[in-house]
């Protein structure tokens, strides 16, 4: 099995904290549905700087909002995982990204 990162683009914050209850339950409810798939339930993102090779920086205007990591037998078991993500809820896409040990 390989791991597999979840890359959010996008989406919305929640708007009441009772709007932001029903989330919290919404990603726990995943969470439990996929179970040991899940390596790492991940943290939403703010602030996003690229580095260049000359080394120059400049800021990302629509960089990633948040990412998970799970597991999968393949990327097309991983994307199905993913269908269920509820990040989708809030208007944000999902890349799935094949990781793999280099070391």
């Amino acid at each position: 099995m390989a791991n597999y990162l979840l890359v959010f683009h996008g989406g919305s914050m929640p708007e009441s904290p009772e709007e932001g209850a029903r989330v919290m339950q919404a990603w726990n409810d995943w969470f439990a549905a996929i179970g040991d798939a899940l390596v790492d339930g991940g943290n939403p993102a703010s602030q996003t700087k690229s580095i260049a090779a000359n080394g120059a920086v400049s800021d990302v205007v629509a960089g990633p909002s948040g990412y998970s990591i799970i597991k999968a037998g393949s990327i097309e078991a991983a994307v199905g995982l993913a269908k269920g993500c509820p990040v989708l809820q809030g208007g944000a896409s999902i890349e799935v990204v094949e990781t793999f040990n280099a070391m």
